[in-house]
């Protein structure tokens, strides 16, 4: 069982960064793949990125890619997500998940443990 907490959302202007931060309970983080997703008002949750347990392997979705960077500390069982160069349409709840699985997937449904989720607002 894992329980995640995610934390630093905010109001910030286009163009500026935010860094999410998930901490996990539980036993056994450093086996888990973690991912974040988010879902916008009115559109359906959508991945945003997940790194492997080591953390040498990361898959981003094309709309963030060069621009949000995710990483891990085993040792603090938190997960990251460094957001640089913000844009509106970034507007949305942010949510952490973990898979017990190895393998790096985009789909929710491969996950099984959520976060509460966080906001993130980018104002033009």
């Amino acid at each position: 069982q894992v329980q995640l907490v995610e934390s630093g959302g905010g109001l910030v202007q286009a163009g500026g960064s935010l860094r999410l931060a998930c901490a996990a309970s539980g036993r056994s983080f450093s086996a888990y793949t973690m991912g974040w997703f988010r879902q916008a008002p009115g559109k359906e949750r959508e991945f945003v990125t997940s790194i492997s347990w080591s953390g040498l392997t990361t898959n981003y979705a094309d709309s963030v890619k060069g621009r949000f960077l995710i990483s891990r500390d085993n040792a603090k069982n938190t997960v990251y997500l460094q957001m640089n160069s913000l844009k509106p349409e970034d507007t949305a709840v942010y949510y952490c998940a973990a898979r017990s699985l190895s393998r790096i997937v985009t789909s929710g449904n491969e996950y099984e443990y959520w976060g509460q989720g966080t906001q993130v607002t980018v104002s033009s």
